[in-house]
């Protein structure tokens, strides 16, 4: 990895990076559906209209992928990265619509070394993902980054 990546030691609580826009189309929220969570209320204007959310929206693991795009782009991929325990939480809060513009706050939460493993860390980040108008969803995502020199 090259030295002008970040590192563990770039990653203090507090830090924000921001990632998009990205904006949503209809065909990829059809598109979405169709191969990994094919309810009416995602595949059919029409049934959506029906439904709780009065229109055509995004499903909540589309937001999510949409999410870890801004990430990567945003922080993953200019990091010294070796993966991720995981996710402990994530909630979509408002329905992604089609022609929204969706951006990414990701704040550090805490980052702590590696007890196990002295080359890596671990950082805790809030992911606030926002359309034009207002919050639509956010994650807790843990990466593990390199240890600088490690």
């Amino acid at each position: 990895m090259s030295n002008d990546h970040l590192h563990f030691e770039d990653f203090s609580p507090g830090r924000k990076f921001f990632g998009g826009p990205y904006r949503v189309t209809k065909d990829e929220i059809f598109e979405f559906a169709r191969e990994f969570d094919p309810q009416p209320h995602h595949l059919d204007e029409d049934a959506a209209k029906r439904s709780m959310l009065g229109g055509l929206s995004a499903p909540g693991w589309h937001v999510s992928a949409i999410a870890m795009r801004l990430f990567a782009e945003a922080v993953i991929l200019k990091t010294a990265n070796r993966g991720g325990p995981g996710c402990d939480e994530g909630r979509w809060m408002k329905p992604v619509r089609p022609g929204d513009v969706l951006m990414l706050e990701a704040e550090v939460l805490s980052a702590r070394p590696s007890g196990s493993r002295p080359e890596i860390g671990f950082v805790k980040f809030a992911w606030r993902l926002f359309n034009q108008r207002e919050q639509v969803a956010e994650f807790t995502v843990t990466t593990m980054p390199s240890r600088r020199g490690a």
